[in-house]
């Protein structure tokens, strides 16, 4: 599984429960996001930790933008594919304790985003500098001679992009610190 070598990245702690950490975290990786159907939560690093004590399984979660409109679709989505593993109290917190940056997003989710044909963000280590934004590589033929269209694409974390070389838009999944 493609999200496998990130899993011990995230927090976790283990109760009496009959499932283990890991099993919680393999499940995750099957939950997708609904704008990229490619990429999982773990692939994102949407999630911030997990618990797993006596009675309960706590899954923190942050999402990518405060107005994201897959919030309430991830959360059910989450909470259905633990509840799978036949655990009945599982909890869902969607948190902005940490917030969220593309820097996040685990090295197998940036393949996939490249494999999608979005251009990536580049790593910011958390500070935005305009060019981020306007100085990307096309996903299609590599090219740099591209322009920023729009920092406004279909949704709030994608920009579009024009590649003077190979004459295709693409998408960028936006840097964000």
């Amino acid at each position: 599984m493609k999200c496998r070598k990130y899993l011990k990245l995230i927090p976790t702690r283990n109760g009496k429960l009959n499932v283990t950490k890991e099993q919680i975290l393999k499940k995750l990786c099957e939950v997708m996001d609904p704008e990229i159907p490619r990429l999982s939560v773990i692939d994102l690093g949407v999630i911030v930790s997990v618990d797993v004590s006596d009675s309960e399984v706590k899954i923190k979660m942050t999402p990518t933008f405060a107005g994201c409109p897959a919030i309430n679709y991830l959360r059910d989505e989450i909470r259905r594919k633990v509840e799978e593993l036949g655990v009945e109290n599982v909890i869902v917190d969607v948190t902005f304790e940490k917030r969220w940056t593309s820097d996040m997003i685990a090295e197998s989710g940036r393949k996939i985003l490249k494999e999608s044909r979005f251009a990536l963000p580049r790593l910011n280590n958390g500070k935005f500098q305009p060019e981020l934004i306007t100085n990307v590589e096309c996903p299609i033929c590599n090219s740099t001679n591209t322009r920023l269209q729009t920092p406004f694409g279909p949704t709030l974390c994608r920009a579009i992009h024009y590649c003077d070389d190979c004459k295709q838009a693409f998408e960028q999944f936006k840097p964000v610190q």
